[in-house]
């Protein structure tokens, strides 16, 4: 998984996740999934987390 912080104009920030394939995939490394995740949406992700592992 790659991470990183992005900041746009007007000064908002979000989280941007991408994972990747497997090592067997044939074009690599080549990202599967990208989100992005405002504070809000970040906070919400972090109480499903919470609840699901503890």
């Amino acid at each position: 998984m790659f991470y990183q912080v992005v900041t746009t104009g007007d000064g908002r920030r979000y989280l941007h996740l991408t994972t990747f394939g497997s090592n067997a995939r044939v074009a690599t490394p080549k990202s599967s999934q990208s989100i992005q995740l405002d504070a809000k949406m970040a906070e919400e992700l972090l109480r499903l987390l919470v609840d699901t592992f503890g």
